[in-house]
């Protein structure tokens, strides 16, 4: 089968309901074959192609990392280099997807979940750097959502890390969904940082979020990723 018919196999199997049925079926292709083409689907207009993409190439790249480490590592050196401005792109789905790959295989967890949390960090000193800062709200979505996402599976790579002070200045963004992700990253991390302005987000924001979570869709408010951010931090504390 050719490129293009892959490609079309793949995003078209993307649109269908069932997650788990999607990566069954798509197992079935070469993992290079099957990552090529999801990079057209992690960047899609479509919210189910997108979201579904961005799950089965965190299982895909999982397996070709038991096969090959340094094939996965190309994959993921090369959504880092689409988040680049000297790459040309966007980057498009490429946090999102860097986490679900991390969620999935340890390993690469170790070795890249400091990139991923370098574009939360605006840049140092030269001699120091070691910040990335996405600017573009969108990108700040998947962000908060990859964080979010690691959270759940890889608490202790990112608490370590510190990202726990990362997170509060989001709380503070004009975009609904950036704000509300990182609301509900920060309960899922289980710190208390940023506690305060949580509680004022529970009783006032109504904004809607569009919540994506292992193939199930949903709309929620902000408040209420923030109530729910508040009762996981009483539950921990």
């Amino acid at each position: 089968m050719g490129t293009r018919a892959i490609k079309q196999q793949v995003l078209g199997l993307l649109q269908q309901d069932d997650l788990a049925g999607i990566e069954t079926e798509l197992a079935r292709l070469q993992e290079k074959e099957l990552v090529n083409a999801l990079f057209s689907g992690i960047c899609h207009s479509a919210e189910q192609i997108r979201w579904h993409a961005v799950s089965v190439m965190g299982s895909a790249v999982a397996r070709l990392a038991e096969q090959d480490m340094e094939e996965a590592r190309v994959i993921l050196r090369r959504m880092l280099w689409s988040l680049n401005d000297e790459s040309g792109g966007i980057g498009w789905g490429a946090p999102e997807s860097m986490a679900e790959i991390m969620c999935r295989h340890e390993g690469l967890a170790d070795e890249y979940i400091h990139m991923l949390i370098s574009y939360m960090r605006p840049d140092g000193e030269e001699e120091c750097q070691d910040g990335n800062f996405l600017e573009h709200e969108m990108l700040q979505q998947g962000l908060m959502w990859a964080i979010g996402r690691l959270a759940q599976y890889r608490k202790k790579h990112l608490l370590v890390r510190g990202v726990e002070h990362d997170l509060p200045p989001y709380l503070e963004s004009s975009d609904a969904t950036v704000c509300g992700l990182a609301a509900r990253a920060i309960g899922l991390l289980g710190r208390t940082e940023g506690i305060g302005r949580l509680r004022e987000l529970a009783k006032k924001d109504q904004r809607a979020v569009r919540l994506y979570n292992q193939g199930n869709f949903s709309t929620v408010s902000v408040a209420e990723l923030a109530a729910l951010a508040l009762q996981k931090l009483q539950e921990v504390g």
